[in-house]
């Protein structure tokens, strides 16, 4: 079983009020496919740091904006709920 990423974006939205921009053309303006693209804004893929940053200049918009981290470790989280951790292992 494939574990989703914790990382969440709103890449699609951003791309969408940034006008006509197709996945097809971000995929192009980055140098990506667009099947990464659309794994990408499904939050099926995280993508590197570098890419991300990519992202955020093409889209103009600031990173933390388009990508947050969903910190699931009770230790470094004091908002967590521990009964939704994920196992040890994963």
């Amino acid at each position: 079983m494939v574990r989703p990423t914790r990382v969440t974006n709103i890449v699609r939205l951003r791309r969408l009020e940034h006008g006509l921009m197709t996945q097809a053309e971000l995929a192009r303006r980055l140098g990506v496919t667009r099947q990464t693209v659309i794994a990408i804004e499904q939050g099926r893929h995280s993508p590197s740091l570098e890419m991300a940053f990519q992202i955020s200049r093409v889209l103009g918009v600031p990173l933390e904006d388009l990508f947050q981290y969903a910190d699931t470790n009770p230790d470094t989280n004091p908002d967590m709920n521990p009964d939704d951790a994920w196992p040890a292992g994963l």
